[in-house]
């Protein structure tokens, strides 16, 4: 989330007109994340996130996401709703940008997760996927392996710039997954983004799941590759074990791995280490000027590279 569209107080009145929401009290711009423009509002009917998309989000997609939380919605997966206007229509236009507001979830995030939260995210990742399953759309990933070295072209001639060596130790990986990426693992709907930022709690109790804007249709345990990236490292790089575990744990009290799975898991974490890295990087020597955004440090995600270079086969990453 972040916030790179100015919306002007009339531009915002005339669109809420079309809701039935009461009378806006307040909003305030989203500062954190690095993808679309987002608004915490605040009207006397509750509590709205509203979302201009910007960048990466392919219009075209929209339907996917808003249609995919509808059905996550329906099978008892706790996630944002899309609020549709007086016409029926969850999506809308303001400010030029193709805007939705969706339904507000109580809780909050984790800035350092322990074991117990990623046995929590373990189960949902699983109760997602499984949730998904009968989900009519499909969407391709469109920052999968193959998106990898068109994105390190735009930030190629700057990345030793960012950290030194870089732009080698990259490429060497690119070759590597290219060659080495696997096909046919069991997969269908996947969240694709599920870092911590987007997983809320109350208490100990996983609450709620949201920003559903690069789910698309992959293999389950490259989501699963994702999430140990995002939860079970520190910034400096280094790996928790017993996170890692646990998070592999919970998953497979829902929904075991198959074999493919389990051999493929070091390739696959390499992998999304790499695509979040690359996204960073190319966000970091991009950020528009005067945009209210907090960019992601790509260097965060090359220190976990070094730890997937060495891994050898799953039990690396926690599972007995």
């Amino acid at each position: 989330m972040a916030v790179y569209t100015e919306v002007p107080d009339s531009a915002l009145s005339a669109f809420l007109d079309a809701y039935d929401l009461g009378t806006l009290l307040s909003y305030k711009g989203i500062a954190e994340g690095v993808e679309n423009t987002n608004f915490f509002l605040h009207t006397t009917a509750g509590n709205f996130i509203l979302t201009l998309y910007e960048k990466r989000v392919n219009e075209a997609d929209l339907p996917f996401f808003l249609n995919l939380m509808e059905h996550l919605a329906r099978r008892g997966l706790a996630c944002p709703q899309p609020v549709r206007n007086r016409q029926g229509e969850a999506l809308g236009r303001l400010c030029g940008r193709p805007a939705v507001i969706v339904s507000f979830l109580d809780g909050v995030s984790v800035k350092v997760p322990g074991v117990d939260q990623c046995r929590a995210l373990g189960q949902a990742l699983a109760a997602l996927h499984a949730a998904g399953r009968d989900f009519g759309m499909t969407r391709a990933n469109s920052l999968s392996v193959s998106a990898w070295r068109p994105l390190f072209a735009q930030a190629e001639h700057q990345a030793d710039s960012v950290s030194p060596g870089l732009a080698a130790r990259t490429r060497a990986d690119l070759d590597l997954l290219e060659s080495a990426w696997p096909t046919g693992l069991p997969g269908g709907v996947i969240h694709a983004d599920l870092f911590t930022d987007n997983v809320f709690f109350i208490g100990e109790d996983l609450s709620g799941l949201i920003d559903f804007y690069f789910a698309c249709t992959d293999a389950f345990a490259y989501d699963l590759a994702i999430c140990l990236n995002a939860w079970c490292f520190s910034p400096d790089g280094s790996f928790h074990r017993d996170r890692a575990a646990a998070l592999i744990a919970g998953y497979e009290a829902v929904r075991p791995l198959e074999a493919a799975e389990v051999e493929a898991l070091p390739i696959l974490a390499r992998g999304a280490a790499l695509r979040f890295m690359l996204t960073r990087l190319v966000d970091w020597l991009n950020v528009p000027p005067g945009a209210l955004v907090q960019p992601k440090d790509p260097r965060e995600y090359d220190r976990r590279l070094t730890f997937h270079r060495q891994a050898r086969d799953a039990r690396d990453y926690g599972r007995a």
